[in-house]
């Protein structure tokens, strides 16, 4: 139980993007509860020894005040998360008088032999009225888990669950604890149902991460789309303005294909999971075509991508191939290939995007930042990976692999 009540002390310290409050209230809970279990191998020591009499008697208070500070921090907790101000709660105030009271009578209880006392032997014994002392414990458990069913609706589910977790061991601690003196059932219901709402909470700050984290890399990869190369545009715009009287067949191509990469574009705004690679392969395909159209001769693609049913974060390849022609593409030098493919292997759907330009600069920090975003959401969204490594000869090669698992 120490190791477990260490764990969760340092787990609360460390743990990344919790709240400051549920931070301080875990801390401080674990700190109560190694100090219980500190008291309680106190106890068990000191019970071997006839003369330890002090020390027996100070580890049974520790114990038992432990239990309503206990109690009571659950109940301050349960309001905070249900948006409530605990100190114009009637139910705190309710929990409080409980609390108090037991203090009272256990405060009573060190002068007297009224409920329980340590013989000159140092033999710990509860009287017929014991029962007394634990009726304000007995109440308190049980009213938190009222509390707790009452707010069900206002607690998240995984909140929900966590509280239920906790009050119900502790309910059935307290009762037993009073039917059938054994302070280590006590001792592990409020461990483990500590540790339980403890787990559940803390998943449920990592879930709230996760989804932080794949809200940012979307916001990041929207405004790669709305910076869209101004050149870009207005060379599109210039073609097809020159192909209208030219070649007006080839103007109301360059004009759908133009439509549907800005339509793709849109949609990726939109999209916050993934979308089909036939759909990232379509919108990549009009973003050629453009390229295609206004190079002529400069640019040949060529595709080999006969697996398809997989997914893919929207804007993952299209940027690539991008990245290959803005790299890649030299007017006065040879023209440019790109090869697209894609296979089914053992360990998933694998995306690989050749080219025979130039070379990729590592050193364009607005690239390195679209890629990185690629890469973030591809771990995030697929448990993906990217490669990218130049090309026997000359060029780059961008490897994408997509996790089946």
């Amino acid at each position: 139980m120490m190791a477990l009540m260490i764990s969760g002390l340092i787990v609360s310290v460390v743990t990344p993007d919790v709240t400051n409050w549920n931070r301080k209230f875990f801390i401080t809970l674990f700190t109560i509860l190694t100090l219980v279990v500190i008291s309680y191998f106190v106890d068990l020591l000191a019970s071997m020894y006839s003369s330890e009499v002090v020390a027996e008697k100070i580890a049974a208070f520790l114990e038992y005040i432990s239990l309503p500070v206990i109690m009571l921090m659950f109940t301050v907790f349960l309001l905070h998360s249900c948006g409530e101000e605990w100190r114009r709660s009637k139910f705190f105030y309710s929990m409080l008088i409980l609390g108090v009271t037991f203090l009272i009578l256990l405060t009573v209880t060190q002068f007297t032999e009224i409920f329980y006392y340590v013989t000159a032997e140092n033999i710990f014994y509860r009287t017929e009225l014991h029962f007394i002392l634990m009726l304000p414990l007995c109440l308190m458990a049980p009213l938190n888990l009222f509390a707790v069913a009452r707010r069900r609706k206002i607690l998240s589910r995984k909140y929900f669950t966590a509280f239920m977790v906790n009050t119900s061991p502790m309910t059935f601690a307290m009762l037993f604890h009073t039917a059938i003196f054994n302070p280590i059932v006590v001792a592990l219901g409020v461990t483990f149902s500590a540790l339980g709402m403890f787990i559940i909470i803390l998943l449920d700050h990592v879930e709230q991460f996760l989804r932080q984290q794949r809200e940012i890399f979307n916001q990041q990869a929207n405004i790669l789309v709305l910076q869209m190369r101004p050149h870009f545009i207005y060379n599109t715009m210039t073609s097809i303005y020159y192909l209208c009287s030219q070649n007006s067949e080839l103007a109301q191509k360059v004009i759908l294909d133009f439509t549907n990469y800005l339509r793709k574009n849109f949609m990726a705004i939109a999209c916050e999971g993934t979308i089909s690679f036939s759909e990232e392969l379509e919108h990549t395909k009009a973003y050629l075509a453009i390229e295609q159209a206004q190079f002529e001769e400069n640019l040949f693609v060529k595709y080999d991508t006969p697996h398809q049913n997989f997914k893919i974060p929207p804007l993952t390849l299209q940027p690539i191939v991008e990245n290959c022609v803005k790299h890649g593409l030299d007017p006065d030098s040879e023209p440019l290939h790109i090869l697209i493919s894609t296979r089914e292997t053992d360990a998933g759907s694998v995306i690989v995007v050749e080219d025979d330009g130039v070379g990729f600069n590592f050193g364009d920090g607005g690239e390195n930042f679209a890629l990185k975003n690629i890469q973030k959401r591809l771990e995030m969204f697929c448990n993906g990976t990217l490669e990218i490594y130049p090309r026997e000869g000359d060029g780059t090669v961008v490897k994408i692999l997509v996790n089946s698992k």
